[in-house]
């Protein structure tokens, strides 16, 4: 029942589904690739362009707001399109997300004042939401597990690009056109997706029924609204002590004690409760938390200081931005890597954490003087430290819990991210517009401003320092660029509570599954939602490539006990499967090299373990043998790779998953040796 509950038994793809895609897989892909392509770009686009923005339509004070409703929108909608996907049908409703997408794109773009912009925003995210949870779902229905290594890299590389591009495409059009582009760009993109999903994507229907937690959402949305709002607009807007704060904050603990008291009961609960017992999953939680904050806090900020303090055009400020996300892509992917191949991971959390603390008391130190190369090196120690920590803390939660809790503590470890990226946005907002309030009225005390401009009016738009003569705008730039870095100097003990926890975490032995998280799991706000199934099968999945097959064969050959080529090995599993091989007609139906074949094919022959037939080859009773051997360390080695949640009791899809990659990793159906083969038993 609770493997139901958590949807790992979601009925994985297999050769009765007919209408599995093949054909046209690629422009399928691509349309996907197109649809998570806006909203990955929107998360990143929009920063370079906020300070204009806002200069546009007035309103420093809530700029906060245009990232936050879009962050916790998709935060609150992405576990209902999962599930929602799977019950009635993940076509439908991926275009449903690219309509709701691309009408609030097209409303942001008109907005014509702040409070539109941010309600429209939400929507947005609403649909954005959708976007990234089902283009990834889909691909599982229309690649077989074998090949979905090769198209999640293609995903990832989707998340890299953005991360690189939003920035520099949302300096450009703010820039050269409108900030209003950032928006509009959205609709040709989407409507040339929504017209190929419509054309060539066909997915099996595939209906799994579940009980959707709607109560447990809105009371986990609420409780975030909540919190967001007070820190927000607590000491800026209302005071800290005023009645609309305090019942804010209220409210924000009553919907929390109703949301424990709603999980304790759901069937399908939104967050299950028990993972806390977990300490590896809680510790993890509040890490994630603390990098989602630093990030986007830090992300949204950062633009504005380099527009308005150092005068750079918006373009300009996104390729200052580049080392920052440079050094989070490298140290990202460094360290996945280096905990995959090892097995050995409390460091980089340690390590994060620490160069996060250290890259914003850097930060902390910039001002109207700071030269680029200084911003530079200080962007770049910034990211450096996030993406040590990013990728580290998705895989240990996911080495930490069962296979049924497998999917959940994912999107659980991920959802705390996107929350505090949320809160983050939101008390770096409130920190900066009570700063500047203060530093502008002390920079301008007894001063006479020109004109009809007053310090009320430079809060909101930062175009009038320009009017200001030279000794009081450096005063102005002044003001600005210390409520911005003072931002960092409050973001530090935050920092510093990730760095003292990660010292707690413990570091237990790493499944041989448990590789390192695409892309998708580290570096996107908002939350991950996928079975458990999904998780081990993106895990397995790279056993499939090329190099992936290799390293199977050369280790299950050694756990066997025998010195043949891990050529001939894949080829005398073949034989046992399916009888009989022709070398040169595999040649053309595999991936591998010709070379390769028959090398393997001549030390078979020369072990006595194949015979030849024709152009055929056979095993000997020597090769069945062999085989059988191999067949068993095969199995053995996928098990090994599984720990513990290859016992007993296993759900019957881990047990097929299993299976299947088991008689790909000899060569699917369609790579057949010819038509005449009888298929063994693998």
């Amino acid at each position: 029942m609770a493997l139901e509950a958590h949807g790992a038994t979601r009925k994985p793809p297999g050769p009765d589904d007919a209408e599995h895609v093949r054909g046209n897989v690629l422009v399928s892909i691509g349309a996907l690739l197109l649809g998570l392509l806006l909203a990955a770009l929107d998360q990143t686009i929009v920063s370079t362009a906020l300070p204009t923005i806002v200069s546009d339509l007035g309103g420093l004070e809530h700029l906060s707001w245009v990232v936050t409703a879009y962050l916790l929108a998709s935060t609150a909608a992405t576990p209902l399109w999962g599930k929602l996907g799977d019950q009635y049908g993940r076509k439908k409703l991926f275009q449903t997300a690219i309509v709701i997408f691309l009408i609030g794109s097209a409303l942001c773009g008109m907005a014509r004042n702040m409070p539109e912009l941010i309600g429209f925003r939400a929507l947005q995210g609403l649909g954005g939401g959708g976007l990234m949870v089902l283009s990834t779902a889909i691909v599982g229905d229309i690649v077989p597990p074998r090949e979905r290594g090769r198209y999640q890299g293609l995903f990832g590389a989707v998340f890299g690009a953005t991360s690189v591009l939003g920035p520099l495409l949302g300096g450009v059009f703010t820039e050269h056109l409108s900030w209003r582009w950032v928006f509009y760009v959205n609709l040709p993109v989407g409507v040339v997706a929504l017209a190929v999903i419509a054309t060539a994507l066909h997915i099996p229907r595939r209906a799994a029924r579940h009980v959707i937690d709607y109560l447990g959402t809105f009371l986990i949305a609420a409780v975030a609204t909540c919190l967001v709002l007070v820190a927000s607009l607590g000491g800026t807007t209302w005071g800290w002590g005023s009645a609309r704060i305090v019942g804010l904050a209220v409210l924000g603990v009553v919907l929390a004690v109703a949301f424990v008291a709603v999980e304790r009961g759901a069937a399908e609960p939104v967050l299950p409760l028990k993972l806390f017992r977990i300490r590896t999953f809680t510790l993890a939680a509040v890490i994630s938390f603390v990098v989602g904050f630093a990030m986007f806090g830090a992300m949204t900020y950062l633009p504005t200081f380099l527009q308005v303090v150092h005068g750079v055009s918006p373009t300009i400020s996104g390729v200052y931005m580049l080392p920052m996300v440079f050094g989070l892509l490298l140290s990202s992917t460094v360290s996945g890597q280096i905990v995959s191949r090892t097995g050995r991971w409390k460091v980089f959390p340690i390590a994060g954490t620490g160069v996060t603390t250290i890259g914003l008391l850097l930060l902390h130190r910039l001002d109207e003087d700071s030269p680029t190369a200084e911003m530079s090196v200080y962007f770049f120690v910034f990211g450096l430290g996030l993406g040590l920590v990013m990728q580290v803390l998705v895989l240990i939660v996911q080495n930490a819990v069962s296979y049924e809790d497998l999917g959940v503590a994912t999107s659980g470890a991920t959802f705390f991210r996107s929350i505090g990226a949320s809160f983050g946005v939101a008390v770096f907002g409130s920190v900066f517009a009570s700063r500047l309030a203060d530093n502008l009225a002390a920079a301008f005390r007894g001063a006479r401003l020109p004109g009809r401009l007053t310090v009320a009016a430079l809060e909101s738009d930062a175009r009038g320092i320009a009017a200001l003569p030279p000794v009081l705008r450096r005063a102005a730039l002044h003001a600005y660029a210390s409520s911005i870095t003072e931002v960092f100097l409050y973001a530090a003990p935050v920092a510093l509570l990730g760095f003292v926890l990660a010292w707690f975490l413990k570091e237990d032995r790493l499944r041989g599954s448990v590789t390192a998280p695409d892309v998708s799991e580290t570096i996107a706000p908002n939350p991950v939602e996928r079975s458990s199934y999904d998780e081990v099968c993106r895990a397995l999945s790279l056993l499939g490539t090329r190099e992936g097959r290799r390293e199977v064969y050369r280790e299950i050959t050694e756990r066997a006990g025998y010195d043949l080529l891990p050529g001939t090995s894949w080829l005398l599993l073949r034989m046992r499967r399916y009888g009989s091989v022709e070398p040169g007609m595999l040649a053309e139906r595999t991936s591998l090299p010709l070379r390769v074949i028959l090398e393997a094919a001549r030390q078979a022959e020369v072990r006595g373990l194949a015979v030849r037939a024709g152009p055929d080859l056979s095993l000997t009773d020597a090769g069945v043998v062999v085989a059988e051997r191999l067949a068993r360390a095969r199995e053995e080695s996928l098990a090994e790779l599984l720990g513990d949640w290859w016992g007993p009791s296993r759900p019957t899809d881990l047990d097929r998953l299993v299976r299947e990659l088991t008689d790909e990793l000899c060569g699917s159906e369609r790579e057949r040796p010819h038509n005449g083969s009888v298929a063994k038993v693998s």
